[in-house]
């Protein structure tokens, strides 16, 4: 499969939760390690052909799971919980480590001699955000419907269900408004090393009037905020590897249609009409718009196998501008 070696281009590759803990698993370290593996190695061959790449990770289910276990610590051994953005840092490190090391070993299975760095990164969210009185990211573990009323009493959370995967605790997701490290991994794509930035949407803080910052219980919206860094870093193209091959007309109907290329003002009539939901597809054509808005090239959006045969042009949906 060809990386496209004759076309370098700049990447921002942002990885949904299933390219790592995909749906149906434990979640083992060992399982992760696995599956996280498969994805690098196609992450390796663009380093091979020459593009440069920057990654960012969803982080629902750990950072999910991290504020259970530290609810749980709490409760049993007297340990202070930390807040859901001191979590949300802590996802960046430890996903940022799973991926770096797979990465750096896919590298050395190539020969591709690159550095690799995770980048732990805050991103600047509005206070006043809608968002914070109306919660919608999904996050943790899927539950049966009988179990998710159990937790929403007990622990006060809101609970909706996810998509026909079952039922989840939904949190605040707030628009990002601006990557506070941007500059240093720019600076760091410049010099040809492969990044790990924004993982879980980045750690959500808001700037104080007086410029400091301060971290909020949120959960930013990963693609939201991989649209955002593409723009800021010149990126050429924004991957964005869900849990699909393709964007489907009619998704999951029986005449469901699969759409290989998607121009920019049909993608919006189609979010307008209500085609892609707010819940699944919507924040990603959202951001894919929002990309291509801001003078990239094309949006890439397909699954974790798929990533060499839809930078080829194989496989996946490419969203382009009217014009290309």
């Amino acid at each position: 499969m060809q990386a496209g070696g004759s076309d370098p281009r700049r990447f921002v590759i942002a990885l949904g939760g299933n390219a790592i803990l995909p749906v149906g698993k434990r979640g083992t370290f060992d399982e992760q390690v696995a599956i996280t593996r498969q994805t690098m190695d196609q992450v390796a061959q663009l380093a091979l052909a020459g593009h440069e790449v920057v990654m960012s990770h969803g982080n629902g289910p750990v950072v999910g799971n991290q504020v259970l276990r530290g609810d749980a610590g709490e409760q049993l051994h007297g340990i202070p919980a930390m807040p859901m953005f001191v979590c949300g840092a802590d996802s960046q490190g430890g996903l940022g480590f799973l991926i770096q090391q797979s990465l750096q070993n896919a590298l050395g299975t190539v020969g591709v001699d690159r550095t690799v760095a995770s980048i732990v990164t805050q991103v600047t969210v509005d206070p006043a955000d809608t968002a914070f009185a109306n919660p919608t990211k999904p996050i943790g573990p899927f539950y049966d419907e009988a179990q998710a009323r159990l937790v929403a009493q007990e622990n006060g959370f809101t609970v909706v269900e996810d998509a026909g995967r079952g039922w989840r605790r939904v949190v605040p997701s707030p628009r990002p408004i601006a990557v506070v490290e941007w500059p240093a991994i720019k600076a760091l794509l410049d010099a040809k090393v492969l990044v790990v930035a924004v993982g879980g949407g980045g750690i959500p803080v808001v700037r104080e009037a007086s410029g400091e910052l301060r971290g909020v219980d949120a959960v930013i919206d990963k693609d939201r905020a991989s649209d955002l860094l593409g723009r800021l870093v010149e990126a050429d193209t924004l991957m964005i590897v869900t849990q699909i091959e393709r964007v489907y007309l009619r998704f999951g109907q029986p005449d469901a249609e699969a759409l290989d290329v998607l121009p920019a003002s049909r993608a919006a009539d189609l979010l307008a009409a209500g085609e892609f939901p707010p819940g699944s597809m919507g924040p990603k054509i959202e951001s894919a718009l929002g990309f291509l808005g801001g003078g990239g090239r094309e949006v890439i959006i397909t699954d974790p196998p798929n990533i060499l045969a839809a930078v080829a042009g194989e496989a996946g949906t490419r969203i382009v501008p009217d014009d290309a």
